[in-house]
């Protein structure tokens, strides 16, 4: 309430960036087990049960190859072609005699 940003003001802010990833993991992990146990509703109102493919195995499983997809290639691209990230300044030899020209 007052006019700068002070020590109550940084603690609220920073719990609330603390707790809202489980707040929100848990409001997730709800709504999934309710709408896996009840199921969907078609917006046209007609039962499309023999259309239904069940959550597990069948996406469990799909989600799961990805996931493992994902990391190995996030693995390759840091551990094999991370240099295309760097700035190209960062490969010159440092030289300490001379000053970049950028802070002189």
């Amino acid at each position: 309430g007052g006019f700068s940003v002070d020590n109550p003001t940084l603690n609220r802010f920073y719990s609330f960036h603390f707790y809202a990833p489980f707040i929100l993991s848990f409001m997730v992990i709800i709504h999934l087990y309710f709408l896996h146990s009840t199921g969907s509703t078609n917006p046209l109102g007609m039962s499309s049960n023999m259309y239904k493919i069940p959550f597990n195995p069948y996406y469990s499983i799909k989600d799961s190859i990805w996931m493992i997809i994902m990391f190995f290639m996030m693995i390759f691209i840091n551990m094999q072609i991370q240099f295309i990230l760097f700035h190209p300044d960062n490969f010159m030899i440092a030289n300490p005699m001379v000053t970049p020209s950028h802070i002189q």
